[in-house]
């Protein structure tokens, strides 16, 4: 029989004897760095982390829930992990994204040696303006998915 009682100890707040929501917010709160957090007032538009850039980057479309796009781009030399989200931005209109690049100066901007995308028009245009010694590198799914339907 599983037990869905807040004093549950399969969870953080039911081994302390708290309420798990109770907990979260004192967290966020207090504990945490979120009120003096820089990227607060605009984390709901977009999120930068120049300190991720890396040498070869990734940026890609995708939908995460309700139907609302996003643009991501990541550090492939993190696999995911730490230190893989160089940005997030809400929607996939390629000048808001672009405006918020262009505040990263030059010199970071141009250590990305490489940059895997998919065939969008508007993606190629963002890496041509905000990533300019780049090479493009079309993402090998977008190529594949073309040969398929081409064959079909």
């Amino acid at each position: 029989m599983v037990s869905t009682k807040t004093n549950d100890c399969h969870t953080i707040g039911g081994f302390y004897g708290v309420n798990g929501e109770k907990l979260q917010r004192h967290f966020r709160d207090y504990l945490s760095d979120f009120r003096d957090w820089k990227q607060k007032p605009h984390a709901k538009q977009w999120l930068l982390y120049p300190e991720n850039i890396g040498p070869c980057l990734s940026i890609d479309e995708t939908a995460l829930s309700k139907g609302e796009f996003y643009t991501v781009i990541t550090n492939e030399k993190a696999k995911g992990k730490k230190g893989a989200l160089v940005g997030i931005f809400k929607d996939t209109k390629a000048e808001p994204i672009i405006n918020q690049l262009l505040t990263l100066s030059s010199s970071v901007r141009n250590k990305v040696q490489e940059i895997t995308l998919d065939m969008a028009h508007s993606m190629k245009h963002l890496v041509k303006v905000c990533f300019p010694k780049a090479t493009q590198v079309t993402d090998r799914f977008h190529v594949q998915k073309l040969a398929i339907e081409a064959l079909q």
